[in-house]
């Protein structure tokens, strides 16, 4: 029961926010001070909200499976109102041509899972971790399943 209303909270927020993906832990410190490793960010993506430069947009790239969180630093429009955009690590030197895949020089809407509108400080800290030492993971995970187990209801 618990699992199917995280699973049912976790879809309505995808419908509500409109991204794949309303939560997202910044994993590295790319994009310090405006986000430390292990902030847990909240994302919408509305399709109709125009990206701006100075925005905090999370995007995959082809060839990773790991989203990134940067800020749009140019927007390139094209005719027929079609925009594409540059991206950098506030902590980087130098933009991120170099994480895009081979030959792509900008992002589209399409690469985008959604921009930051909020967050929680050091709230992702638990998922860097459980990552980080999967022996912690499966630890924790034994004393949660023995807690079911050996928990009398009253």
């Amino acid at each position: 029961m618990i699992v199917s209303s995280a699973l049912m909270i976790w879809k309505g927020l995808i419908v509500i926010t409109g991204s794949e993906s309303p939560i997202v832990v910044v994993l590295s410190g790319s994009m310090e001070p405006a986000f430390h490793r292990g902030d847990l960010l909240f994302l919408t993506n509305f399709h109709d909200d125009p990206i701006r430069a100075g925005e905090i947009v999370v995007f995959k790239v082809e060839g990773r499976d790991i989203p990134i969180v940067h800020r749009v630093i140019k927007i390139h429009e094209k005719e027929k109102g079609n925009i594409k955009f540059l991206t950098k690590g506030d902590n980087n030197e130098v933009d991120d041509r170099g994480l895009y895949k081979e030959g792509q020089n900008w992002l589209e809407k399409k690469d985008v899972v959604g921009r930051a509108r909020g967050f929680l400080p050091y709230v992702g800290m638990v998922t860097i971790i459980m990552n980080d030492y999967p022996k912690f993971k499966y630890a924790l995970l034994a004393v949660m399943g023995a807690y079911v187990l050996l928990k009398r209801e009253s």
